[in-house]
């Protein structure tokens, strides 16, 4: 049996028999608005305001929302590219919140991410070989047989020539830069990786290939991913479980094919409703009408009391401009932050939110 056959995964284990890689608690990050001669804060813009997530070991979990609801920003604050506001990181058990620069540098060998745009994440003065054996030479690591082919062997595994070593990015099309920024991911063969947006900026034709790509590298090498996106489509066929996030806010979390087929918060119901559908005729006989959200995303400077959704949800009422939903979990598996979740079976929070 060779190596990489060993380290192959046959598919996703179940949920109950993973433990959790990455465990997110009460995670916030304002960014200070300053003003006036003395520059004194005057406010903050409050990109994640207090958000609780984990992901097991091994599985995939899909982050969606709009633009502006601070997914990036998440992203970038799990991997420490950020400092938190407040609220806890846990990282296989150890608080990686605020951990120095210094003290992080092991960490970046277990977690390493991957940026949704792959003209400008590519330094263009540096060769591809440059580029993706920089980890190694940040690390202090020396790979057997050398830094060479051990590049040589990580572009042909994200499905480039080991040729293109000495190449420079701006020789490369989308698809294959972002291939290369792969390669340099997974390069000290992290634990997991927090993919922003990895396919938004290609062409649609490419963004398949990128997709089945991540898909093999997670059952060839076990990785754990965290994959930020918009595109409903993608996060289905990639996630194991979805996380829903509206201004600052995760508003529903739930198995990837729980949410699709029932959605309860009545934001991600306008988000499914907007996947468009080839035949109008099995839209129909789904059931499933486009939702139009009235009004516009409120500023996250000054977010709405309560319910964050409640100034364009259509089933908003005394109770959702008073107090905030808390993300509580249901019998169906789902966690869901509203009131009065539709799809809601008996005895969930609707029935006892008056």
């Amino acid at each position: 049996m060779t190596d990489t056959q060993a380290a192959t995964i046959p598919g996703p284990a179940p949920a109950s028999d993973r433990e959790p890689l990455l465990k997110v608690t009460g995670l916030t990050r304002h960014f200070p608005i300053r003003g006036g001669l003395l520059r004194r804060q005057t406010g903050a813009v409050r990109a994640v305001d207090g958000i609780d997530f984990s992901v097991n070991a091994g599985e995939t979990l899909g982050v969606v929302g709009e633009s502006g609801c601070g997914k990036s920003t998440m992203g970038r604050l799990v991997t420490r590219l950020d400092e938190p506001t407040g609220g806890k990181i846990e990282f296989e058990g150890t608080d990686i919140t605020h951990l120095s620069v210094g003290a992080m540098r092991p960490l970046r060998r277990d977690i390493q991410m991957i940026f949704q745009d792959p003209y400008s994440s590519l330094n263009p003065r540096h060769t591809v070989g440059t580029i993706v054996g920089a980890p190694f030479r940040l690390q202090g690591v020396q790979p057997e047989g050398g830094v060479k082919k051990a590049v040589q062997e990580l572009l042909e595994l994200c499905g480039l020539s080991p040729e293109h070593y000495n190449r420079y990015p701006h020789e490369f099309s989308g698809g294959q830069r972002q291939r290369i920024g792969i390669a340099r991911a997974l390069a000290l063969k992290p634990k997991m990786i927090i993919a922003d947006e990895p396919v938004s900026a290609l062409d649609v034709s490419i963004q398949a290939q990128v997709v089945n790509l991540l898909d093999d590298l997670q059952q060839e090498l076990g990785l754990t991913y965290l994959i930020i996106a918009h595109d409903l489509s993608v996060v289905r066929h990639v996630s194991d479980r979805v996380a829903v996030m509206y201004l600052g806010k995760i508003v529903e979390i739930a198995d990837r094919d729980a949410l699709y087929r029932s959605p309860m918060h009545p934001y991600t119901n306008a988000l499914m409703s907007a996947v468009p559908v080839p035949d109008p005729r099995r839209r129909q006989r789904a059931g499933r009408e486009r939702i139009l959200l009235t009004g516009d995303v409120p500023s996250p400077i000054n977010p709405p009391s309560g319910c964050r959704f409640r100034t364009r949800c259509w089933k908003a009422q005394d109770v959702c401009a008073t107090q905030e939903p808390p993300l509580t979990a249901l019998a169906t598996g789902h966690q869901v932050a509203c009131h009065f979740p539709e799809n809601a079976p008996a005895g969930a929070p609707e029935a006892t939110a008056s």
